[in-house]
């Protein structure tokens, strides 16, 4: 059922593997901070925000990473390249790790991952993302492979087929322009609209696993933080079900990656992950008799007796 055919690429955030076949690595959280609405950030104008909250979260994140074995990355929100310098000087102040740049103008984005690149990050930085709707693809990228970005994610959505193979063949439009080798890692984001079409996004990333071997994901918050009504009917604890259930499957259905909303609700999201790792480790060890790869995976660091008595 989740074992796929072809060969799955693998690629290496920090030190992290991205990707495979389902089974082998837990999927990269990208969790947001800085976004609309977070209560760290005090004045987006002023670049005023929280910095011992802010501290907290990234080190908060990082000790359920290394405890569950589950990546985990923050993704940095900004509207101007000024502001995201801020923050990443923050970031690279009290953490070695990977982290992303999440802007949606295109001319903002270069302008902040050409500051990142200045300060030595290609390694570590996760340039989110070349979208359908940014006006020169091909200049965009040209600009980035100049810089040396070395980590992107491309989104894939088709405006005028909003199916899963419509996912499909958007990314095939965008490939065309981004061409084969030209990063070292490529993660697509199979663009998620709301709470049920989730299903279908993690179809569509599948099916792009299956023609092309990219690491594929989707941003499952999206989903959940859209569903205004689910708060409203169920208060707090219910919509921490809902987000959680929702992660945790969109995470066992062939996710290589989730954009899992803000980082301050990570504590409610990485164990929903890691339980959706360990079940699916054990569904494919069904299917194929192989235990993961990965020897950082949840089930070697909460089951490892079992995971023995299988091998």
């Amino acid at each position: 059922m989740l074992t796929l055919s072809s060969e799955q690429k693998v690629f290496q955030l920090g030190s992290w593997k991205i990707g495979g076949q389902p089974g082998n690595n837990p999927p990269l959280l990208i969790a947001s901070m800085f976004h609309n609405g977070d209560r760290i950030l005090e004045s987006r104008k002023e670049k005023k925000f929280d910095r011992q909250k802010a501290t907290e979260y990234v080190k908060k994140m990082e000790e359920l990473s290394d405890q569950t074995g589950v990546p985990a990355l923050v993704a940095l929100v900004a509207t101007s390249a000024d502001e995201m310098k801020e923050y990443v000087d923050f970031y690279t102040s009290i953490s070695d790790r990977p982290f992303g740049i999440d802007m949606w103008v295109e001319k903002a984005r270069l302008e902040a991952a050409e500051y990142c690149c200045k300060k030595g990050l290609q390694d570590i930085l996760l340039y989110n993302s070349i979208t359908p709707w940014d006006k020169d693809i091909p200049g965009q990228v040209t600009k980035l492979k100049e810089m040396g970005i070395k980590h992107v994610v491309l989104q894939a959505y088709n405006q005028d087929d909003p199916s899963p193979k419509g996912r499909v063949t958007g990314l095939k439009n965008m490939l065309n322009s981004v061409g084969e080798g030209t990063f070292e890692t490529v993660l697509v984001d199979t663009s998620v609209m709301n709470l049920p079409s989730t299903s279908f996004s993690c179809i569509a990333s599948k099916m792009v696993k299956e023609e092309f071997g990219y690491p594929c994901g989707v941003a499952s918050s999206n989903g959940t933080y859209m569903w205004k009504n689910a708060r409203e009917m169920w208060g707090s604890d219910g919509f921490t079900a809902m987000n959680s259930t929702a992660q945790g499957l969109a995470a066992f259905f062939w996710s290589d990656l989730l954009f899992s909303g803000p980082v301050v609700n990570l504590p409610k999201i990485i164990p929903a992950v890691a339980t959706a790792c360990l079940m699916q480790a054990t569904m494919v060890y069904n299917e194929t008799g192989k235990l993961p790869d990965n020897e950082n995976h949840p089930l070697y660091k909460f089951f490892g007796d079992f995971a023995k008595q299988l091998s």
